[in-house]
């Protein structure tokens, strides 16, 4: 699904504009967005929870090749649990 496709669904079972629908979805990623980036978990019920999780260095070889061993620097991530209501529907 893509977010046109969202405005649209959206719009229709809210009976709102195409518009209305597409500002109140971009107010909704905004506010996720900037919880997360305060580090704040971002739980909405019956789906799931958004939150930041920390990845450490890691050192890779690529192909085997020793001579190009790199090293990644740790860094932030977004992660996803999803609720029981939703797992429910999905399995």
């Amino acid at each position: 699904m893509t977010k046109s496709q969202l405005v649209s669904i959206v719009a229709k079972k809210a009976h709102l504009t195409k518009r209305a629908a597409d500002d109140a979805i971009e107010a909704l990623f905004e506010e996720i967005s900037r919880s997360l980036q305060k580090g704040e978990k971002v739980v909405i019920s019956g789906f799931g929870t958004f939150y930041i999780g920390q990845v450490g260095d890691k050192e890779v070889v690529p192909f085997g090749d020793e001579n190009k061993r790199q090293t990644i620097k740790g860094h932030r991530v977004v992660n996803f649990r999803v609720g029981k209501p939703l797992k429910v529907k999905v399995w």
